[in-house]
């Protein structure tokens, strides 16, 4: 991927963010779509829609600004008025919980939630109730409770997961360091969306004589010194699934991996933007249109949600950070030997700070 690429995606992040701020700061609906160039009330069939972010992040931002867009295009198409609230938690719960409870007071037609803790707050609050709620990036949304199966949701919630290929991850591991004899498995024990890939990786790596050494932790401070504990542990590789509270500290530890020569492995592209060698991971600007389209098809087409199957999607993005295959001696070469039998395409990317 070319310089002006990622400056480009880096302005799209940015734009996502910037909405978020200016509808944060209003009492009430502050963006509109419709299909008609006129301003909502004025005849076009009017939908109410709260979107909550868990955090700011390359990859939940890109889902955001897909969604937006996406309804948008619908809006013109279909000569309807999509009056939207979009916020962002910055993953306190508390935060939250009152946004939810703000879209609840203002009568939403529906509510999208972008990652795991916002899907949940969201069905936790609506539980019982009408209001349609469609999620998105859910890593596992059987395990966390949020749908009773992917065909038949139930209830009032459905929408998109990003669920990790964890197997191809761990196999992507052994094809770059065949005779590679201890893991570490960096992830937050309190993100949901962690649970069932790290017990995965840990299998996989059990069952091919490979020692695992874990580390966690829940902030900034403590994701640094779990990473300098696996340095100091000798790891040879470590993994992070689609891991929010990582993919944050990831710019505050990748130095660190990067002077061990130690390779990081993890579940989105967002990760190798921040310094990570390795992002896999889905496509998430699809994600985010799928999920504009399945929320658009519940409040025009009256679909009960609990009947919509949860959209998933094929792993197949392998995304390299330059900087960071330049540090272990990769080359693209040697990447596309080593990665190409699991990926349909393989990317690369700096790290976000080499634009400041």
């Amino acid at each position: 991927m070319k310089k002006a690429q990622i400056t480009k995606k880096l302005m799209s992040i940015g734009m996502a963010a910037a909405i978020g701020l200016v509808a944060a700061g209003c009492g009430s609906f502050g963006t509109s779509t419709t299909g008609t160039g006129e301003q909502a009330g004025t005849g076009a069939k009017e939908y109410k829609i709260g979107i909550c972010n868990y955090v700011d992040d390359a990859s939940l931002n890109q889902i955001v600004d897909n969604i937006q867009s996406e309804l948008s295009a619908i809006a013109e198409k279909e000569g309807v008025t999509f009056n939207i609230k979009y916020d962002n938690c910055n993953a306190d719960a508390n935060v939250l919980n009152q946004i939810v409870a703000n879209f609840q007071a203002d009568n939403v037609d529906l509510m999208i939630g972008v990652a795991t803790p916002v899907a949940m707050a969201m069905q936790g609050a609506t539980n019982g109730k009408d209001t349609p709620v469609v999620f998105s990036a859910v890593s596992d949304p059987i395990s966390t409770g949020l749908v009773a199966s992917m065909d038949a949701p139930g209830a009032n919630v459905t929408g998109t997961s990003d669920m990790l290929n964890t197997e191809a991850i761990m196999n992507m591991i052994l094809a770059a360091d065949p005779d590679i004899s201890k893991v570490g498995l960096l992830y937050d024990a309190g993100q949901d969306a962690s649970t069932t890939a790290i017990k995965d990786a840990r299998e996989f790596l059990e069952a091919h004589n490979i020692e695992v050494v874990e580390q966690t932790g829940t902030n900034v401070e403590e994701v640094t010194l779990a990473a300098n504990a696996l340095v100091s542990a000798g790891v040879e590789a470590i993994f992070t699934p689609t891991d929010n509270t990582i993919m944050t500290a990831e710019l505050s530890i990748y130095e660190i991996f990067r002077e061990a020569g130690i390779p990081h492995y993890c579940g989105a592209d967002s990760f190798a933007l921040n310094g990570a060698f390795l992002g896999f991971g889905v496509n998430y600007a699809d994600l985010g249109k799928e999920t504009a389209d399945m929320a658009a098809d519940i409040l025009l087409n009256a679909k009960d949600p609990g009947s919509v199957a949860v959209k998933t999607f094929d792993n197949g993005i392998v995304t390299l950070n330059e900087e960071m295959m330049e540090a272990l001696g990769m080359d693209m070469e040697s990447a596309e030997k080593a990665f190409g039998a699991y990926a349909s395409s393989i990317q690369t990317i700096k790290t976000a700070e080499s634009f400041e």
